[in-house]
């Protein structure tokens, strides 16, 4: 029987955050419609939700397969849930490596410009749900651009989506009053008007709730497999 997903199904199970961290369990199955990348066009499979956008300078490869990418770095707790499904079906792919990195609550990146330490870069495996799970803090700001985490997505040895992910900005203003962000100047760039964002960068905006004294961020992205 082929695949759909329909508009009314996906509003009843989406309505958490955890049916949106466990993407899969949203799709149901109807004779009616097709499947496939035909479907995607014709928006009856509606999974992609993460458009690619550029890499940007700070990539670095084979980092460390671990969830807690903090290592001890002060900062907002964020929990981030991603899950990574098939754009022809929208069903999880389990083993897909989501490789994530992002800039710490000073704005550095570890790694880069002289910096040491990996914080704030790591690799997970996703699971049968297609679910690959972080914990980090709330990414801090750095001139020129909004606040956002890098993404790439491996699926058999071969990258299959890069992208990047965002916050929206009341909550982002809401985060940096407190320590360590509110030793900071106010940040120079917003969602508006960073030139990476306003690329498709709305479809990549992550759903955010609060959780005891950090945030729970998820986001689905919809991957061909070669």
């Amino acid at each position: 029987m082929d695949e759909r997903i329909t508009r009314r199904s996906v509003l009843a199970k989406l309505g958490g955050l955890a049916a949106v961290a466990l993407g899969a369990e949203a799709w149901q199955s109807d004779a009616e419609a097709g499947a496939g990348p035909a479907a995607v066009a014709a928006g009856l499979v509606t999974c992609v939700l993460t458009p690619e956008q550029t890499e940007g300078p700070y990539y670095i490869a084979n980092e460390h397969v671990r969830s807690n990418i903090t290592e001890g770095r002060p900062g907002t707790p964020l929990t981030l849930h991603t899950t990574v499904v098939s754009a022809s079906s929208c069903k999880p792919i389990k083993g897909a490596a989501v490789d994530v990195w992002h800039a710490d609550a000073s704005g550095t990146y570890s790694g880069v410009l002289g910096n040491s330490g990996t914080f704030m870069r790591g690799i997970q495996k996703t699971n049968a749900k297609g679910v690959a799970l972080f914990q980090t803090v709330y990414p801090g700001w750095y001139q020129g651009r909004t606040v956002h985490i890098h993404v790439k997505v491996h699926v058999g040895g071969n990258v299959v989506h890069t992208g990047q992910l965002y916050f929206p900005d009341t909550l982002t203003d809401a985060v940096y009053l407190k320590a360590p962000y509110s030793s900071r100047p106010a940040r120079t760039t917003r969602n508006a008007n960073d030139s990476v964002y306003r690329n498709g960068g709305s479809k990549s905006m992550l759903t955010v709730h609060k959780s005891g004294s950090g945030y729970v961020a998820a986001i689905m992205m919809g991957v061909q497999r070669s």
